[in-house]
């Protein structure tokens, strides 16, 4: 941490210690002073971030053979349990009962209330 505002105490000295490039030196080079910042926030933005990618790519190397095992497992029943149910929303969310069992209710009719007996409020 101390390091990294050492370099930020040097980075704003640097500035500081060189005039500022003419507008028309900026236009000719192509990137304005704000561009060069998003660039430079951008950069270290992803530098930031790589390891932490990094370590994501590490995690998924180590959970794909398992989700493989538990397609191969899983998938034939999960295809005939999909060939059963015909529409999802027909259905109140599983439940999981005291002895183990997940249980999936179709959703009951509700009744039609007054408003629903013909009659369209506009």
């Amino acid at each position: 941490m101390h390091m990294k505002h050492s370099v930020l105490t040097f980075t704003a000295a640097c500035f500081l210690a060189f005039p500022a490039v003419p507008q028309e030196a900026q236009e000719k080079d192509g990137f304005s002073l704000m561009e060069e910042g998003a660039k430079l926030f951008f950069k270290g933005i992803i530098e930031e971030m790589d390891p932490a990618l990094e370590g994501l790519r590490g995690l998924t190397e180590d959970i794909q053979p398992r989700l493989e095992d538990f397609m191969l497992e899983m998938g034939p029943a999960l295809a005939d349990l999909l060939g059963k149910i015909d529409d999802f929303s027909a259905y109140d969310p599983p439940e999981i009962l005291p002895n183990g069992d997940i249980i999936m209710r179709r959703k009951t009719p509700q009744e039609p209330t007054e408003e629903q007996d013909g009659e369209i409020d506009i």
